[in-house]
């Protein structure tokens, strides 16, 4: 997906330089998407849909949790939750279009602008995103002072823990240009015991937060939900998964619902060409896709 994915040669026993130097080529699946400067790189303007509700993203775990938010929204009757959904392709920098960091100054998927407000409304980042869909239409975040609270410290559990398990240890297992038994180490340790926080929580409750489905499992499901489906990484195997049985049970009950089966499929642009759905304007794009999907099985 890089111009640099081949692997680059660092020294043994590198030693950082007094001031850094940015290098020619990161190298990596992603050392293209890399730069130490924000900002846009070009401009261009994002499309604009019938709907209120724009979204900018792609369908990484960051990407899907809003998506099924959505889903689940429109799944539940809020009928005001229809959307138009955009790809963002950030392998061709289209997260750095003037367009986007205008709606994200961050470079970042997924973005939301809100246009049922006046000005409209732009939200970035996944569990910003998310509350502010549940506190939009008054849906899965609990009212309760007690259940709310710890609704939102599962959420901002993940926010502050997927960069670990995504950054740290994805990205070393799977995509840095070469292994290095010590990243891989550190990050295999910090996932696996984040899979044991999961478990243990999941132990005594249905959902994360309790007994009803909110949005901190929304958040939460597309990253843990997905590594311990072997969906991301491709490393169930390699952190003994089946181990964290209560994280299983509780990721396959969230796998079987209608709304999160929709989500995953949004602005997705890899895996089999049934699965992917690029943009989604409207509920009849699922059903196109359904019938693609029983004609390559026939």
């Amino acid at each position: 997906m890089s111009d640099n994915d081949g692997p680059t040669a660092y020294p043994e026993g590198y030693v950082p330089a007094t001031v850094w130097q940015e290098p020619a080529a990161l190298g990596g699946t992603w050392g293209s998407t890399n730069r130490p400067v924000a900002g846009a790189t070009h401009d261009k303007a994002l499309p604009v849909g019938k709907h209120a509700l724009q979204l900018h993203s792609l369908a990484t775990p960051n990407g899907v949790k809003v998506t099924v938010m959505l889903e689940e929204l429109l799944a539940a009757g809020y009928t005001e939750a229809e959307y138009d959904a955009w790809l963002i392709r950030i392998g061709d920098g289209d997260q750095f279009g003037s367009g986007f960091v205008a709606l994200n100054p961050n470079s970042k998927i997924p973005a939301l602008l809100d246009r049922s407000v006046e000005p409209p409304q732009r939200v970035f980042e996944s569990g910003s995103i998310l509350l502010y869909l549940a506190e939009k239409f008054g849906a899965f975040l609990p009212g309760e002072h007690a259940a709310r609270t710890e609704c939102l410290s599962w959420l901002f559990w993940q926010m502050g823990s997927a960069p670990y398990l995504g950054g740290g240890f994805g990205h070393f297992y799977a995509y840095a240009p070469l292994k290095i038994e010590y990243c891989i180490d550190r990050f295999t340790m910090e996932t696996k015991r984040q899979l044991d926080v999961l478990d243990r929580q999941l132990a005594d409750n249905t959902y994360l937060a309790g007994d009803n489905y909110t949005i901190a499992d929304i958040a939460v499901w597309p990253w843990y939900g997905a590594l311990v489906l072997n969906r991301v990484y491709a490393a169930a195997e390699f952190l003994e998964a089946d181990s964290y049985g209560n994280v299983i049970r509780w990721a396959k009950a969230i796998d079987e619902r209608p709304a999160v089966k929709r989500g995953v499929m949004v602005n997705k642009n890899f895996g089999a060409p049934q699965t992917q759905l690029h943009e989604r304007h409207a509920a009849s794009d699922f059903h196109e896709r359904t019938e693609d999907r029983i004609a390559d099985d026939s």
